[in-house]
Parts: C-alpha cells; sequence; structure tokens
C-alpha cells in the first residue's frame, strides 16, 4: 500500500511518547481530533494502567496506578497520510513504532488483546464452566485455574487457581484469561 492510500477499517497502532508524556500525548491527541474534527478517522486513545499494590515506609500498603506500557501510547485509527502527519506533529510523540519500509505497523489482534485496549465478548472466548484457563494479566499473571462460573452480563468470570496450597477462587475479567489448549 502506498503511503498515501487510505485503509479502510480502523486499526491498533503504537505511539513512542517523550519520557513521562503519556497522559499529555492522550490529551493532546484528544485535543487534536475534537479541533480538525477527526472523530472519523481517530476513534481511540488509550495509555493501558493497572492497579498495583505498594507498600510504604510506615508499613501501610497503598493501591496505586502504574502505567502497563511506560512511555507508550495506543491509538485506533484510519492510517493516511494526513493521519500519520497530525499524530507525528502532535506534542510529545516521538514517532510510530514502524515496520521495516518506516510505515507505521498496526497490532496484531493476538496484540490487541494481550494489551486490553478493546473488551473482548464472552463469544469471543469460547470458554466453558470447566476449562483450564491461564491468567495474562493482572496480579495472579501466569497462574492456572479452572474456570467455576461465567457472569456473561458483567463479562466476568470465576477462577479456581491454587494459593498458598489450597484452592481459592477469583473474580477476572474477560481480557485478563486465555484458554489452555
Amino acid at each position: 500500500m502506498a503511503v498515501d492510500e487510505m485503509q479502510q477499517e480502523p486499526q491498533w497502532y503504537v505511539i513512542s511518547t517523550l519520557f513521562g508524556y503519556e497522559n499529555l500525548v492522550k490529551q493532546n491527541l484528544l485535543q487534536m481530533v475534537e479541533t480538525n474534527n477527526m472523530q472519523d478517522k481517530i476513534f481511540n486513545v488509550v495509555v493501558p494502567e493497572e492497579e498495583e499494590m505498594v507498600e510504604r515506609e510506615n508499613g501501610k500498603k497503598k493501591i496505586v496506578m502504574r502505567k502497563k506500557f511506560p512511555n507508550y501510547v495506543f491509538i485506533k485509527m484510519i492510517y493516511s497520510k494526513q493521519t500519520w502527519y497530525m499524530v507525528k506533529q502532535t506534542r510529545g510523540v516521538k514517532d510510530f513504532c514502524s515496520g521495516y519500509d518506516g510505515r507505521p505497523l498496526p497490532m496484531t489482534a493476538e496484540e490487541v488483546k494481550r494489551a486490553q485496549l478493546e473488551e473482548v465478548k464472552f463469544e469471543d472466548l469460547s470458554i466453558a464452566v470447566g476449562d483450564s484457563v491461564t491468567i495474562i494479566s493482572g496480579p495472579l499473571k501466569d497462574f492456572i485455574g479452572e474456570v467455576k462460573e461465567i457472569k456473561a452480563d458483567l463479562q466476568k468470570l470465576k477462577v479456581a487457581v491454587s494459593m498458598f496450597g489450597r484452592e481459592t477462587t477469583v473474580d477476572l475479567e474477560y481480557s485478563q484469561v486465555e484458554k489452555l489448549n
């Protein structure tokens, strides 16, 4: 595809930012979309964060939000020369993560799922009660468990995992698990 040709389907791309500029870049991109009426070309801008338990010096525990991918912002857009230029000119943006030809490389469906950029519908999961799953994010990452209950309306699962020699049931979101083959 030539650089000035435009794709039709929006895809997720990764933007490299200056150190500590992730939220500023997100804010600037959203403002640029609004100012230039580009809602039909740029659909979403995400700085993924996750909760982390931190113990303070006084022994108290506190939950803080940490960036999952420091120095990166994810953008869902329809690639064109214009959108590429507008994003590149945004304050705080270093560059798109690109392929060998210098053109921004869209993320694969698997990468989008692992980065938890979009909600996963239950139909896409193909998981049933009794199936074994791997937890792919959160405090129990890499644990293997068995699905005990599915709450489709809330997009959550109850999964039994073995911790400290006993079975513990945890509530997880669809996007946090992957079915074992």
